[in-house]
């Protein structure tokens, strides 16, 4: 694309009709068949599937990230907490792309097989793991199917909604978070308590009750699939190894994984070496992920035939936008919450179910907000005011963060400050999707789907990376400062690898002056989340403003 056409949706009726030009990719024509035979009863049985599996979806996420506190804990790795997220962040990230152009091939059924398939797999190593590296493992395969299933789920509302309607679609799938949060913060309470069933079988549940959730979605895709398929509305195609190779660009995918995860884990492994810096296999995965990363673009314009990310995106202004956008909110919002669980429990004597209840606070909001902005979006058909305003009111919110998070605030302005990121959060998430999506073609939407949502979470990988180094370089030595004569090497180690290692009573000196390292801590982290977040308003400014099909 090139010229005026990389910038606007004339021409684009991609909701309404088939989208013949491009290569042949079996699993868009069948989902397009497909559509055509669900009619109004299958939509509703999609959406009912959509929910089912969001329902699960929701309680394994707000359950399952604060179960990563207490096995990390139970492990003595609490201080490697960071180092799990940005990994976990990298994955769910870069198995995006992979996945969705997975999903135009093969069809979007039998990828949701796929990911549940390793989502299963990942409770049971995570579940019987030994040690923290066996559970990082499970941790993996975890986030793979939580990835997969996450990027199928939109991907298919995508599918079954206008660009007008599918900002408020979007939104309203995770319905069920405004629930989720406060039952999870119950099912932790009793599954971590003394003589409760313990982290293990909190998470291993999942193995039965994921694929439970999810039969229905992928029943109703199936039937209407093979249904399409029976009646000769879709193109029969052999496909051999190579060509399905090309298909999901399998070297696009190895490149695009291999390269960031070569970059961003290595970032967080520095802090926690001996050498540090001076480690040599740190520059050397380092320098060799930063090339892979610079063969990208060359391989998918020059040898990829069906590139899982097209280059003409990265000269297309609003796409790039929203890259921009997205990835600079994500590094500010996980700058702030990767150890917020960990402080609220430790700084402010937080019990399990309130510490779960605060961490949530901000999504809650950012789900609601998000329903109200995807409204505001149907009506009025534009989203850039919506953005600018979320855009001032996150950066705003990450100021407040700074005078009221601290040892000494309320639990009100606690809460309130988290409220007000999640104003932020419900409307910028939301705005920035959507016209990413009004540029491209309808067999081109997951990818691009993908891309703004791995972008996301590189974002966030790199502010888990980032928090996990101010961590790492600074608790240790805020708890020396604080302690001072008090500070014991036994006790320092206890606080920096584990929520549940033994620390003073509450009210004691030495407490205090551990609660009030800990929040200078996380007042680091704020601040770079205030600088991460600033350009958000300048970016939002240049981005163009159409309206909505």
């Amino acid at each position: 694309m090139a010229g005026k056409a990389d910038d606007t949706v004339e021409d684009q009726d991609h909701v309404k009709k088939f989208d013949t030009s491009g290569p042949f990719e079996s699993g868009v024509g069948t989902i397009q068949a497909a559509q055509t035979l669900w009619g109004k009863k299958g939509r509703w049985l999609v959406i009912i599937g959509l929910a089912l599996v969001m329902i699960v979806y929701e309680i394994d996420n707000t359950t399952v990230y604060i179960y990563n506190n207490y096995a990390t804990s139970s492990f003595s790795a609490l201080s490697k907490l960071a180092t799990l997220s940005t990994a976990s962040g990298i994955v769910f990230a870069v198995i995006k792309p992979p996945v969705a152009k997975l999903s135009n091939v093969i069809g979007r059924g039998e990828t949701y097989i796929m990911s549940i398939s390793f989502y299963v797999l990942g409770y049971i190593l995570m579940a019987t793991s030994t040690t923290f590296n066996a559970y990082a493992a499970g941790v993996v395969f975890y986030v793979v199917g939580q990835s997969g299933t996450n990027i199928m789920n939109d991907i298919v509302i995508a599918d079954i909604t206008t660009a007008r309607w599918r900002g408020f679609a979007l939104s309203f799938s995770f319905f069920p978070f405004l629930i989720t949060p406060w039952a999870a913060a119950f099912i932790v309470d009793d599954v971590v308590k003394p003589g409760g069933i313990g982290w293990r079988w909190g998470i291993g549940m999942f193995a039965i009750l994921m694929p439970i959730g999810a039969a229905f979605i992928i029943t109703t895709l199936l039937y209407y699939q093979k249904k399409a398929k029976d009646m000769g509305l879709t193109p029969r195609q052999k496909t051999t190894l190579y060509s399905f190779c090309s298909q999901i660009d399998l070297g696009g995918s190895a490149l695009l994984c291999a390269g960031f995860s070569l970059v961003l884990i290595p970032l967080t492994l520095a802090a926690s070496t001996p050498s540090r810096w001076g480690t040599a296999y740190i520059i050397v995965l380092i320098v060799i992920g930063a090339i892979l990363l610079g063969a990208l673009p060359f391989y998918e314009q020059r040898l990829a035939r069906n590139p899982i990310m097209p280059t003409r995106y990265f000269r297309n202004k609003t796409i790039v936008l929203c890259l921009l956008l997205i990835a600079s909110d994500s590094v500010g919002f996980a700058c702030t919450h990767t150890y917020l669980y960990s402080w609220s429990t430790v700084a402010r004597g937080f019990a399990a179910r309130d510490a779960t209840f605060f961490q949530y606070t901000n999504g809650v909001m950012q789900c609601v907000m998000g329903i109200i902005a995807g409204l505001a979006m149907a009506y009025t058909r534009r989203y850039k005011w919506l953005l600018i305003g979320g855009a001032i009111i996150r950066l705003i919110g990450y100021g407040v963060m700074l005078r009221l998070r601290g040892a000494d605030n309320s639990v009100a302005e606690l809460f309130i400050v988290q409220m007000i990121q999640g104003l932020g959060s419900g409307i910028m998430q939301l705005s920035i999707l959507v016209p990413a999506q009004v540029v491209v073609p309808h067999r081109e939407m997951p990818q691009i789907t993908a891309l703004v949502i791995c972008c996301s979470v590189i974002g966030g990988s790199i502010g888990g990376c980032i928090a996990g180094g101010i961590y790492t370089n600074t608790f240790k030595p805020m708890l020396y400062k604080y302690l001072g004569a008090s500070a014991s090497p036994e006790l320092v180690d206890s606080l920096f690898d584990s929520i549940v290692g033994t620390a003073p009573a509450w009210g004691t000196p030495e407490r205090n002056a551990i609660n009030h390292a800990f929040t200078d801590v996380m007042k680091f982290m704020v601040y770079t989340a205030v600088g991460a977040s600033a350009p958000g308003v300048i970016l939002a400014w240049f981005l163009p403003d159409f309206v909505l099909p």
